[in-house]
């Protein structure tokens, strides 16, 4: 399965780069590095403690009047989890999810120097591991395996900051639960298991290089009875 999403984008993204002259006009390309601030809700703890990679390639597709309203679609390698290492309780628990992920959004750009836009995202996990001291062993009861299939939401904000270089800030969140655990929480008594749904829950810091877009200040369209 991943295998054969990875071969469907570097398809297209080929074919981007490939009729680069003839579509440098229609189809922009570009490449984008930043770090995931990440956490899981319904883990039981709190605050995006976790750091990762979020990097991939992206093509978009402008339309609409002027330009202003794009189509993109990315593929990434995208870094999430959970992290929470205690100071007084020597506690540590960290659970790591790596994900083959394609964004699709749809932006709208304003005068050429700021972007917003919304869409939604596939991830396939291809990395999972979660490691806990004793005083967690018995924390959760996994009432579902995690599930290699994410779908979640994406908003997302862009700032043209130089040249072809556009800052990005995105969150993202998971529509579906990724999975059911049972609760035994050890710090509570007396003891009541509960049930927690968990999900994704992401913050994203970017910068992305657009190759052939052009560079530019704000031009004012013309009106025709200015001709």
């Amino acid at each position: 399965m991943v295998k054969r999403l990875v071969l469907l984008a570097f398809l297209v993204f080929s074919g981007v780069i490939l009729s680069d002259r003839l579509m440098a006009q229609r189809i922009l390309g570009g490449m984008s590095l930043g770090m995931n601030l990440t956490q899981v809700d319904g883990d039981e703890f709190f605050g995006y403690h976790k750091f990762g990679l979020n990097i991939g390639p992206m093509v978009a597709v402008p339309f609409g009047k002027g330009r202003n309203w794009s189509v993109s679609m990315e593929l990434l390698y995208s870094q999430k989890g959970s992290y929470h290492s205690g100071s007084a309780d020597s506690t540590r628990y960290r659970l790591t999810l790596d994900y083959v992920e394609i964004p699709l959004i749809l932006h709208y750009t304003d005068k050429n120097l700021i972007s917003g836009g919304v869409g939604v995202a596939y991830g396939r996990v291809v990395n999972f591991k979660e490691t806990q001291n004793h005083y967690y062993d018995n924390l959760y009861t996994y009432k579902t395996g995690l599930s290699n299939n994410e779908f979640s939401f994406i908003a997302d904000m862009q700032i043209r900051i130089w040249s072809k270089l556009w800052a990005d800030l995105r969150y993202q969140y998971t529509m579906k639960s990724l999975r059911t655990v049972v609760v035994d929480n050890p710090w509570v008594y007396p003891r009541n298991p509960f049930t927690r749904y968990q999900y994704n829950n992401v913050i994203s810091i970017r910068a992305t290089w657009v190759f052939n877009q052009q560079k530019g200040t704000y031009v004012p369209p013309r009106h025709a009875d200015s001709e």
